[in-house]
C-alpha cells in the first residue's frame, strides 16, 4: 500500500510541475516576464493544451467506468456474458463496442479492467477498436462533417466494423493469455461481496478510479506532448508532397491520423478538410485508423500491455486497414 501511495505521490508531483511549466509558458506574455519564447514553442504549448483539454474528460469517464467494472462486475458475470466460441466472442465484443460511446483516450483503462476480470484478449481488442470508431456520436458527427452525406459515414462504420473483426481474429491466433504487464497489483482483480455496504463499494470504486487516472494520466500527457511536438515541427508541406499518389496518400493520411491523435468525436471535421487534397480512400483510412490507434493511445496501451503485444496489434491494424482500403479504393 505504501508503495502504491508513493507511486501516486510521484505522479501527482510530476503533473503539478508540468502544470506550473505550462502556466509559465501560457501567461508569460500577459505578465510580461523577461523571457522571450520563440513562436514555435508557444504554438507547441497551444496544441499540447488543446489535446489535453479534449482528451481529459474522456479519460475521466473511462477511469470511472473502469472503477465500476472493478467493484460492481464479477468474474462470474463476465464469464456468463462472453460466448465460449472464439468467433462469436469477437462478434459480440465488436457489437458491444459499436453501442458504447467511448473515445480512444478513455477506453484503455476500461479494456484493462475487462481483461483483468477474465474477458479474452481477442474480445477485449474487438471492443477497444470498435468503441471509439462506431458509436452513435461518431456516426452523427461524420454525417454532418461531410455535408449530411451518409456515404462516408456508412463506409466508415461498415468497413471499420469488418476491419475490427479481422484484427481481433488475428489477435486470437497470435496471442494467448491476458497480455497484461507486471506489477501484479495492476492486473489483480479484487473481489467485492454484494453483501458489503453500498457506501463502501462506492468508495472502493472511487479509489480504483483514482488509481487508474494517475496510472493513465502520465502516459496521456507524454503522448499529447509528442503529438503536439510532431504537429508543430514537422512540415505539413512534406506530407502533402509525399501523398501525391493514390496508394501513398493512404499511407500519409494514416500517418497524419496517428500523429494528430484526435478524439473520434471530432476527427471527421478535420478529415473532411482534406477532401479537396486527397481521394476518398485516403480520407477513409484517416477516419478508420485514427480512432483505432494513435500516438497517445499507443503509449497508454504500452503502460498496460506487454510491448510485443502492443506492437503486434499496431502492426496488424496498419496492415489490415491499408490492404483493405487499397483493395476497395476503386469502389470508394
Amino acid at each position: 500500500m505504501n508503495r502504491i501511495l508513493s507511486h501516486h505521490i510521484l505522479d501527482l508531483t510530476g503533473m503539478i510541475l508540468i502544470g506550473l511549466a505550462l502556466m509559465l509558458l501560457s501567461f508569460s506574455f500577459q505578465f510580461k516576464l523577461p523571457i522571450d519564447f520563440p513562436p514555435s514553442l508557444l504554438n507547441l504549448n497551444t496544441v499540447f493544451l488543446s489535446i489535453l483539454i479534449e482528451a481529459f474528460p474522456f479519460v475521466l469517464i473511462g477511469v470511472l467506468i473502469a472503477g465500476i467494472i472493478q467493484v460492481f462486475v464479477t468474474e462470474e458475470s463476465i464469464q456468463r456474458w462472453i460466448p465460449k466460441n472464439r468467433f462469436m466472442a469477437i462478434i459480440m465484443s465488436c457489437i458491444a463496442g459499436a453501442l458504447f460511446p467511448a473515445c480512444e483516450c478513455g477506453i484503455v483503462p476500461i479494456v484493462r479492467r475487462l481483461v483483468g476480470k477474465g474477458v479474452p484478449i481477442h474480445a477485449a481488442i474487438g471492443f477497444m477498436l470498435t468503441g471509439p470508431l462506431i458509436n452513435p456520436i461518431v456516426i452523427v458527427s461524420t454525417y454532418m462533417a461531410f455535408g449530411n452525406d451518409i456515404k462516408m459515414a456508412g463506409w466508415r462504420m461498415g468497413l471499420g466494423f469488418l476491419i475490427a473483426i479481422i484484427i481481433a481474429f488475428f489477435v486470437s491466433m497470435f496471442f494467448k493469455g491476458n497480455q497484461l504487464k507486471s506489477p501484479a497489483y495492476l492486473e489483480t482483480s479484487h473481489s467485492h461481496s454484494k453483501k458489503e455496504a453500498f457506501s463502501k463499494r462506492f468508495w472502493d470504486m472511487l479509489i480504483h478510479s483514482i488509481d487508474e487516472f494517475f496510472d493513465m494520466g502520465k502516459y496521456l500527457i507524454f503522448g499529447a506532448f509528442l503529438a503536439a511536438f510532431v504537429q508543430t515541427y514537422l512540415s505539413a508541406k512534406t506530407f502533402l508532397e509525399a501523398g501525391s499518389g493514390a496508394t501513398s496518400s493512404i499511407v500519409i493520411m494514416m500517418g497524419v491520423a496517428y500523429v494528430l491523435s484526435l478524439c473520434s468525436e471530432a476527427d471527421a471535421f478535420i478529415g473532411a478538410s482534406f477532401s479537396s487534397i486527397f481521394p476518398s480512400s485516403a480520407i477513409l483510412s484517416f477516419l478508420i485508423f485514427g480512432p483505432m490507434m494513435d500516438l497517445k493511445n499507443t503509449l497508454m496501451m504500452l503502460s498496460v500491455f506487454r510491448f510485443k503485444f502492443v506492437i503486434g496489434v499496431l502492426t496488424l491494424t496498419i496492415m489490415t486497414i491499408f490492404m483493405t482500403i487499397t483493395l476497395l479504393q476503386g469502389f470508394l
